[in-house]
């Protein structure tokens, strides 16, 4: 289980990045240092750990924008996004109200229309115990092969004995919420979060496929968040990064970025050269996709 401070895991590369398919990676070892959310509300910069001898530097991700580490050497600035999530405590009602109208309505739309697809009514199943997560486990584990997070980013549900019995052990502590929507009674998304205290992680989630139409994962997303306003926890964490369904369903966020610091070696600034030259060639193709004629030659490239 990833503990709060939060990590300090070895990172092997430096990828660039189309969107979520790695092209090209640049070999530079790091020691990651990911902030929780309540480190990143509270902003302050953690200390950092004592750098092992043979990497190169920190990747430092969810550090608010206005706190600056100290840090003799090399130093980049990799991206900068909204940290989303929702303030479980406020309640149900106050989290609705502060969405959009067309949220709200695409949210009613999308559920009613799998429901009738579902015999009338959705079927979303919790699981929380240790039991109940033992059987979880194999049929989510299933789904996510079949996800664009397994095959592009090898982020699906980890199916490592040691990670499965962590898990459950971990659920002995109260610390693991996890759900399935059923389908006409296939499985047909997941959801898998995993708790900083008083906080629940948007860790793992899945659809397959075949009922990406039915938008399973939204309409699990919502069942899974009503779930979580009657329960032990403040907030709800969407993590790193930016998405469309972020944006919509969060209730506030927080202005964070992901800095890498580095040794000042040669070596390191010819990769920070890269890495630099290929974001901003990105940032430029990502304002000519928006142009409507270039728009399907972006969704080609992403997809080749």
């Amino acid at each position: 289980m990833v503990q709060p401070i939060r990590r300090a895991d070895s990172v092997s590369g430096l990828r660039l990045q189309i969107g979520a398919r790695t092209i090209a990676t640049i070999p530079r070892r790091l020691s990651r240092v990911s902030l929780s959310l309540d480190r990143a509300l509270a902003g302050r910069m953690p200390t950092l750990p004592p750098l092992p001898g043979g990497e190169d530097g920190y990747l430092v991700t969810s550090l608010p924008e206005a706190v600056a580490p100290v840090w003799s050497g090399l130093r980049f600035e990799r991206q900068r996004y909204t940290r989303y999530y929702v303030d479980l405590a406020a309640g149900e009602a106050a989290w609705r109200a502060g969405l959009s109208g067309q949220t709200r309505s695409t949210l009613k739309r999308k559920a009613k229309k799998l429901a009738a697809t579902s015999g009338g009514a959705l079927d979303v199943r919790r699981f929380r115990t240790a039991d109940e997560l033992a059987a979880f486990h194999p049929i989510a584990r299933a789904l996510a092969e079949k996800t664009y997070q397994e095959r592009l980013m090898g982020a699906g549900l980890p199916d490592d004995p040691a990670w499965v019995r962590r898990m459950i052990a971990t659920a002995g502590e109260d610390d693991v919420r996890a759900w399935l929507l059923y389908v006409a009674d296939a499985p047909a998304a997941y959801l898998w979060c995993g708790a900083d205290g008083g906080t629940l992680r948007y860790d793992y989630v899945g659809h397959d496929p075949a009922f990406a139409a039915l938008s399973s994962g939204s309409v699990l997303m919502e069942a899974a968040l009503v779930d979580l306003f009657s329960d032990r926890f403040a907030r709800f964490d969407f993590t790193e990064g930016e998405g469309q369904h972020k944006r919509g369903m969060a209730s506030a966020g927080i202005a964070c970025r992901d800095l890498l610091l580095l040794r000042p070696t040669l070596g390191n600034r010819g990769a920070v050269a890269l890495v630099g030259g290929f974001d901003a060639a990105m940032r430029v193709a990502k304002r000519a996709a928006s142009v409507p004629l270039l728009q399907g030659v972006a969704r080609r490239v992403r997809r080749a």
